[in-house]
């Protein structure tokens, strides 16, 4: 089938979605505002929260249709992490990359004494804050407090991933902080972190006032890792599956547009404005196009590919990506290993709603659920799929690789 349904076709044409202010909330504010949820015949509004508990929780409980929610999200939520356990599932990925881990000046200060040198490179910033946290555990002083916006949320696990590749122990060497995603800046110029991992702007700003420096960034931790969904209870998608579909459709097409770059200068002063991430264009180009500034004291750093939307599958819920969240919940012993890892991640991640979308429009798909990470160095192509897609590099920090199952998805 191709086109849209007829709107009277919907269970549903009025709907709440929840986001909160980054720069990754672009899909969904392009949806609304060129038109593409009206396309669809849903009418939508967005609706802004600060924190990742308030969207999770409006949610679970029906106050919002479907939100923009952090990778893991649905599936913490199905497990019953932190929270009630509410089933959700998510067919579509918003956006890959984004985040960054931002240190405070003096905490940047102790890194590059410990270190011997003046500044540090990505690779050294780990190594680093080790020496650092040795002085400290010496002298008996507290150990650097680091923030992150969620328990179960892809910069906790980046955290952690950073943290262990310098040697430290993220439970035992260091104090985690949940704080939510705008209040990451004012936390740290208070004193009350020495650190964190959010996604953009929030970076940005901080290194803008001169609060801290970035020594990390989730194009160096996993190349297009997966970062935000489109999440829904799987209450609300069984029971609203034309709508859901449609949905699907809007955001798609919406991200396909945010992703062309005639179109990014048009997308930073969209969702700059108050009732959306309320932070001038000036500071959201470095998310936008990968202009990254470490800190006053260097120019940008071109990463191109620091926050993409639509290309290189970017759409896609690889059930691979669910079940390496997983695996990332076991060893942050949040959870214990799961009796049907496999069957929950394709339950949550659903690959098939994703394909029927894509068929309505005409857009190429995977073939296959599963795909590894961290063995691409270079652009590649993707030739299991309804039409080959270009794909792009998914190194990891460490030379880490996930080994996923590459068996045919329902449609290959």
């Amino acid at each position: 089938m191709t086109g849209q349904l007829d709107a009277g076709a919907l269970e549903k044409a009025e709907l709440e979605i929840g986001f909160v202010p980054l720069s990754d909330c672009a899909p969904l504010v392009a949806a609304y505002e060129k038109g593409f949820f009206e396309n669809e015949g849903v009418h939508v509004t967005l609706r802004r929260e600060r924190s990742w508990a308030a969207i999770r929780d409006k949610t679970a409980f029906g106050v919002y249709d479907a939100s923009q929610m952090l990778y893991p999200m649905p599936l913490a939520s199905t497990l019953g992490v932190g929270g009630p356990a509410v089933p959700m599932v998510t067919a579509l990925c918003l956006s890959l990359g984004g985040n960054a881990i931002t240190v405070g000046e003096a905490l940047y200060a102790e890194m590059a004494e410990a270190a011997g040198q003046p500044t540090l490179t990505e690779n050294e910033s780990a190594a680093a804050l080790a020496a650092v946290v040795r002085v400290r555990a010496a002298a008996g002083s507290p150990p650097p407090t680091l923030g992150c916006v969620f328990p179960t949320s892809t910069h906790h696990y980046e955290l952690r991933h950073w943290l262990a590749s310098g040697g430290i122990d993220p439970d035992l060497d260091v104090n985690l902080l949940v704080v939510p995603p705008p209040d990451m800046p004012a936390a740290l110029r208070e004193g009350r972190l020495d650190g964190f991992c959010v996604g953009e702007p929030w970076n940005s700003i901080t290194v803008r006032r001169g609060w801290g420096r970035i020594v990390m960034t989730k194009h160096t931790l996993w190349n297009h890792g997966p970062e935000k969904v489109l999440g829904v209870t799987a209450a609300w998608a069984d029971e609203h599956p034309r709508t859901h579909r449609a949905l699907l459709r809007a955001i798609l097409a919406a991200a396909e547009w945010c992703d062309r770059p005639e179109n990014r200068e048009e997308l930073l002063g969209m969702i700059g404005v108050e009732r959306y991430v309320d932070v001038s264009p000036t500071t959201l180009r470095a998310s936008m196009f990968g202009e990254l500034r470490r800190d006053l004291d260097h120019e940008p750093e071109a990463r191109p590919d620091f926050m993409v939307f639509h290309r290189y599958a970017a759409s896609f819920p690889w059930v691979s990506h669910a079940r390496w969240f997983i695996d990332r919940m076991v060893g942050a012993g949040q959870i214990d290993e799961p009796d049907d890892a496999d069957d929950l991640a394709a339950r949550v991640n659903r690959t098939d709603l994703y394909r029927e979308a894509c068929d309505d429009l005409g857009r190429p798909y995977p073939t296959i659920d599963h795909k590894p990470e961290g063995v691409h160095d270079s652009p590649w192509t993707l030739t299991q799929a309804t039409r080959p897609i270009p794909m792009g590099s998914d190194l990891m920090l460490g030379s880490a690789t996930f080994a996923a199952d590459t068996r045919p998805g329902p449609a290959g």
